[in-house]
């Protein structure tokens, strides 16, 4: 639901972010190299499925959507920053602590430029 033009242009960067996130979250989940002994379909499901269950919401431009989705993104900036700072600054904790950044705050310049219309 957008309830004006510039809320268009959020919306899409947004769902940018969102994509960005996803793929790197894939991407470091096999380089360098995937944990030993560990199972990769767990490993994904665990990296992936909280922020899945936000595809319809993000894709569909639903306000509370996004509000949820901020508060699990500070989870997936939180561990970023950790792995980043443990890694002393690995190329995709670094990346990812940025997209996790840039997501949430694009998110909540979306929320603001899409407010309904008093009335």
């Amino acid at each position: 639901m957008l309830h004006n033009p510039k809320a268009q242009n959020t919306a899409r960067l947004t769902m940018l972010l969102y994509i960005a996130v996803l793929a790197t979250l894939l991407a470091t989940t096999f380089y360098p190299a995937p944990v030993e002994g560990v199972s990769i379909p767990l490993i994904l499901a665990v990296k992936l499925l909280p922020l899945l269950a936000f595809a319809v919401p993000v894709f569909r431009g639903h306000n509370r959507g996004y509000i949820w989705m901020a508060f699990v993104i500070i989870f997936y900036f939180t561990q970023a920053v950790v792995s980043a700072w443990l890694s002393e600054g690995d190329v995709g904790p670094v990346i990812l602590t940025v997209l996790t950044f840039l997501l949430f705050t694009v998110a909540m310049v979306h929320l603001k430029v899409n407010r309904p219309v008093a009335g």
